[in-house]
């Protein structure tokens, strides 16, 4: 029965080397990975790299300042964070101050820059009909531009029947005199039958704001729109103020040729809380180059295709709709029929960094509330240079401490020990590094602090291996079965002990926000790889040394000598006397 026993331990302790093999594999693949990426820093947080700090403060629309509460500013902190961190930006942080403010840390790098933009543009997204548009070249500027792209009929679609072309226009194309264009207009407002209004939107637009008939409003709006300058950026700025997404407005936006365009449009038949997801994507089958597709709710599907089909019917511009983000024009891409798939393709003149800012604007761009932006500062990398400079200091003393120990106290032992740390410190290097572009993770002082904190936790776990041994020879047993003896009780230890560390990690990742999840992360990720260099370094590598004639013989600076620990005689097995044989039986 003894014999198969003897025959596992001698197995499992001959083959110490595979485990040693690929925890070096391991590091030499996370090294190349690293290396091949370009990526061989960790990405610094806005701490360490410096970037921008922006303060946005929630305005109140006209009778409805309840809408400021806890619901709508924490949603309107969740979808900054979706909106900049699918800019690529690492380690942006949007939190609230206050009652109604937020701020915005973005660090510097290379989006860093439309991300904040992008978090400056902070109004609620509308798909609204275009009604009239024409280049705006100062006040009452009345000459269309010719499209870019043609009209509607000259381009065919090429695409399949669930997801129709949807070509971003640079300007529109009228395919009537100014005069029949402008009767048109006035017919539309009038009647407060815009191309593709609903019915109940157009009960909700009939009634004037001012108290006047629908007729004198269509009035007031084409006179407005003909003294509108969109070059004029405070002129700009003031388009739409106060009208709400049941009214006709006017608005600006910037063509494909870089112009100003000014445009009349409908009650919003669609807006961004209707779009599920939209991405930009390089199509290379049909030629169009960058498009942006985009997936609508059920119920922004069964809107789209209404509001498409209605648009299809007519001529242009009128079979254009505008995506407005806080009052600007960022597209208006014309229909061919009724886009019916829940989903529906831009295409036009994009380029890869348009594509992707305007798929951003759509995936994340519908806020519950307006904000304005009250204060940009740059916060400068010099303070918290500093501070890391003094934490890896601080960091650089505490590991020298512990190899001291480990020399003194434990002498041959603490050789296992410093090799062992360096091998977690490789492996937590390099991961930090692959994980910057990986999941957008970025260094900062906490996460540095939490990673000084692991030196502690990684040398506990030595210890407890290291003292379990030692124990087995004050017991008498020589150094190999000392070894393969004391590992599963401490294996048991160890495994509780970083079960504790990695449980409070991931409760504090879990319970905040903001920086202090830099240092939860880098705990949980370095108690890990405790347990990984513990049971594929450590051990493997104690069990070779064990045969070597420096430890096995308990060298005095081994630090496993049997003297200095106080070791009892050595074990032997005792026989049971034999029992007495009557020959003259036998």
């Amino acid at each position: 029965m003894a014999t198969p026993k003897k025959g596992r331990s001698a197995s499992a302790q001959s083959k110490p080397g595979r485990s040693l093999a690929l925890i070096l594999i391991a590091i030499a693949a996370l090294t190349g990975g690293m290396f091949a990426s370009g990526h061989t820093k960790p990405r610094l947080g806005i701490d360490l790299a410096g970037g921008t700090s922006i303060t946005l403060e929630a305005v109140p629309e006209a009778g409805n300042e309840a809408a400021i509460n806890k619901t709508n500013m924490d949603t309107a902190v969740s979808i900054m964070e979706r909106r900049v961190n699918g800019l690529g930006v690492s380690e942006a942080e949007v939190q609230t101050q206050g009652r109604d403010n937020i701020i915005v840390n973005i660090p510097k790098g290379t989006n860093s820059e439309q991300a904040r933009k992008q978090v400056g543009t902070t109004a609620k997204l509308y798909f609204r009909p275009v009604i009239a548009t024409e280049v705006s070249g100062g006040a009452g500027a009345a000459s269309p531009s010719p499209s870019p792209t043609g009209s509607p009929s000259d381009k065919p679609s090429g695409k399949a029947t669930d997801k129709p072309e949807a070509t971003d226009k640079g300007s529109a194309s009228p395919s009537a005199s100014p005069t029949t264009q402008g009767r048109a207009v006035t017919d539309a407002l009038k009647a407060d039958a815009t191309p593709s209004a609903s019915a109940s939107d157009k009960a909700k637009a009939s009634p004037s704001p001012s108290g006047g008939t629908a007729a004198d409003d269509a009035s007031k709006l084409q006179e407005q729109y003909a003294k509108l300058d969109c070059t004029n950026a405070k002129t700009r700025s003031a388009v739409g103020d106060g009208v709400k997404a049941s009214q006709p407005t006017l608005a600006c936006g910037k063509n494909s040729q870089g112009q100003w365009q000014k445009y009349i449009l409908g009650p919003a038949e669609v807006d961004g809380t209707d779009v599920d997801k939209a991405q930009a994507v390089l199509n290379t089958q049909t030629g169009a180059g960058w498009t942006v597709t985009m997936d609508f709710t059920d119920g922004g599907g069964k809107k789209f295709a209404d509001i498409t089909g209605k648009l299809a019917k007519n001529q242009s511009p009128q079979n254009q709709f505008a995506i407005v983000l806080d009052g600007d024009v960022v597209s208006d891409p014309y229909v061919r029929q009724a886009l019916t798939g829940g989903n529906a393709e831009i295409s036009g003149n994009f380029n890869q960094q348009s594509a992707q800012d305007l798929a951003n604007m759509l995936s994340y761009g519908a806020l519950p509330l307006t904000f304005r932006e009250d204060s940009v500062s740059t916060v400068t990398a010099a303070l918290g240079g500093d501070q890391l400079k003094a934490g890896l200091i601080a960091g650089a003393i505490g590991l020298a401490l512990v190899v001291i120990y480990l020399l003194l106290y434990y002498r041959g032992l603490a050789f296992i020990a410093i090799l062992s740390l360096l091998v977690s410190a490789a492996l937590t290097y390099t991961i930090m590094a692959l994980l910057g572009p990986t999941i957008n993770f970025a260094l900062n002082l906490p996460a540095v602090c939490g990673a000084i904190v692991a030196i502690g936790i990684t040398a506990d776990s030595f210890i407890v291996y290291f003292e379990r041994v030692r124990d087995e020879i004050r017991e008498g047993r020589s150094l190999r079965p000392a070894v393969e003896r004391a590992w599963p009780r401490a294996r048991r230890t160890i495994l509780v002990s970083d079960f504790v560390s990695f449980l409070a990690a991931a409760v504090l990742f879990i319970v905040t926000v903001g920086k202090v999840q830099g240092f939860a992360f880098t705990l949980g990720l370095t108690t890990l790889l405790d347990v990984v260099v513990v049971f594929l370094f450590t051990k493997p590598l104690l069990t070779l040394m064990a045969r070597r004639p420096f430890f096995a013989n308990g060298h005095k600076w081994s630090g496993l000598d049997p003297k200095s620990l106080g070791a009892k005689p050595p074990l032997r097995r005792t026989r049971r006397p034999a029992a007495p044989v009557d020959t003259k039986e036998a």
